[in-house]
C-alpha cells in the first residue's frame, strides 16, 4: 500500500503553523495549506485529510509535497498559472497609470478604455486590466460638499448627539419638504417586463402639475407625518407644523431637525414657536442636507413610488404618495445612524487637508 511521506515538525515550525492556521489576516488559501500540513504531521493521510477539510486528496498531497521541498515559506507560493504572457511592458502599465491620474484627453473631460488605448498604444484590455489592478475608475465621478458654516462643529455634535441619544419624554423629528414632485404622464404606454427583455417607458412625458410633500419623521421609531400642498411657503410651513403639534401627544417635547430655509426661520414662523416652548429647532450645516435623516426617507420615496410612476393629475401623485406613506407607517423601519460626531470630523479634516494640498491646475 502507498504511503505518503512523513511530515516531521521542530517546535518552531509547529508553532509557526498553527499561528498561521488561526491567522484572520492571511489569505484563505494560506490558512487551508498551514491545516494540511498540521493534520500531515498528526498523521493523517491524504484521504483522510480531504474527508475532513472537505478538499481533494490531489490538494492534500500537493501542499504536503511542497512543504517537504519549501518549508513555511512554500506555502505562501502560487505555481505559475498556464496561459499567454503579458504583452505590455512595466513601463507601459507605468504610463498609463500616469496618464489617468495627471493628464486629460484633448477633446473629452476623462479617459475613455478607447481613447486611453490609442494614446498609450496598446489593447483597450490592456488598459482594462491596469485601471482593474490599480482602482481607477475615470469614468466615474462622486459629489462631495464642504461646509463653511462657522458653527458647523458646534451644530453637528448636536444633531448627532440627538441620533444616538435622544432625550427621554421627547420626540425627535426630522423635517423638511420635498417640493415641486411633478405629476408626470408618458406621451405613450410602456411595454410590460418580459422574460428576456425589460420594461419600457418613453423618454418624454406630459406636466400635469406639481405638490409639495411636508414630511417629519420620527428619528427613533421611523414613522413619518406629512401633509400635501401646492407650494411651499411660510404659511404652509405653519400649517404643518399646527399638523404636528396636534398629532405628538401634548407632554412631549418636540426637537425638530431642520435646514436653513428661509421659510423654517420665517418672522411669523418664529413667533408662532416662541408661544409653543415645546418645539426646539436644531438646524443643520449650510451645505449639510445630508444630516437631516428624512431626506434618505425622500431618496426611497422617489427611487421606490415616484420615479417610474405615471400620473394623470396631482391628485394622482398626491394619492400615490400618502398610499407609499401609509404603507410605510404599517411597519416603519427607523433609520439607525450609526457614526459618531469624532469620525464624521476627522473625515471633514482630511478632505479639507486633501483640498488644500490639491495641486493647482
Amino acid at each position: 500500500m502507498r504511503t505518503a511521506p512523513a511530515i516531521l515538525l521542530d517546535p518552531e515550525q509547529r508553532t509557526a503553523l498553527q499561528r498561521l492556521a488561526r491567522a484572520r489576516s492571511q489569505p484563505a488559501r494560506v490558512v487551508e495549506r498551514a491545516r494540511i500540513v498540521l493534520l500531515a504531521a498528526a498523521g493523517l493521510e491524504n484521504k483522510q485529510m480531504a474527508q475532513r477539510m472537505g478538499i481533494m486528496p490531489e490538494t492534500a498531497a500537493r501542499w504536503r509535497g511542497r512543504f517537504l521541498e519549501g518549508g513555511i515559506a512554500a506555502l505562501h507560493k502560487d505555481a505559475p498559472r498556464p496561459g499567454k504572457p503579458r504583452t505590455i511592458t512595466d513601463r507601459q502599465v507605468t504610463r498609463v497609470v500616469e496618464m489617468t491620474l495627471h493628464q486629460k484627453p484633448v477633446n473629452a473631460t476623462h479617459w475613455s478604455t478607447r481613447t486611453m488605448a490609442q494614446a498609450a498604444g496598446i489593447s483597450e484590455a490592456s488598459v482594462r486590466r491596469v485601471w482593474r489592478a490599480d482602482g481607477l475608475k475615470p469614468h466615474r465621478v462622486r459629489t462631495f460638499k464642504l461646509s463653511n458654516d462657522p458653527e458647523f462643529v458646534e451644530k453637528l455634535e448636536d444633531i448627532v448627539g440627538l441620533y444616538r441619544n435622544p432625550p427621554e419624554h421627547a420626540i425627535v423629528l426630522c423635517a423638511d419638504e420635498k417640493s415641486q414632485i411633478q405629476a408626470l404622464d408618458r406621451t405613450q404606454p410602456g411595454l410590460a417586463m418580459k422574460k428576456g427583455r425589460s420594461g419600457t417607458m418613453t423618454h418624454d412625458y406630459k406636466r400635469n402639475g406639481t405638490a409639495t410633500l411636508f414630511a417629519a419623521l420620527d428619528a427613533l421609531e421611523g414613522e413619518v407625518i406629512s401633509m400635501c400642498e401646492d407650494r411651499h411657503r411660510h404659511q404652509e410651513w405653519l400649517k404643518f407644523l399646527r399638523v404636528i403639534d396636534d398629532i405628538v401627544p401634548p407632554q412631549k417635547q418636540i426637537h425638530m431637525i431642520v435646514d436653513n430655509y428661509a421659510t423654517h426661520k420665517h418672522p411669523k414662523v418664529e413667533r408662532w414657536l416662541a408661544r409653543r416652548p415645546r418645539f426646539h429647532r436644531h438646524f443643520t450645516p449650510t451645505g449639510c442636507s445630508w444630516l437631516n435623516m428624512v431626506e434618505r426617507f425622500f431618496r426611497d420615496l422617489t427611487e421606490n413610488r415616484l420615479r417610474r410612476g405615471v400620473f394623470r393629475s396631482v391628485e394622482e401623485l398626491i394619492t400615490a404618495i400618502f398610499d407609499s406613506i401609509d404603507h410605510h407607517n404599517e411597519s416603519p423601519k427607523p433609520f439607525i445612524w450609526t457614526a459618531k460626531a469624532a469620525d464624521i470630523l476627522e473625515k471633514v479634516k482630511r478632505a479639507r487637508a486633501a483640498l488644500h494640498n490639491r495641486p493647482s491646475a
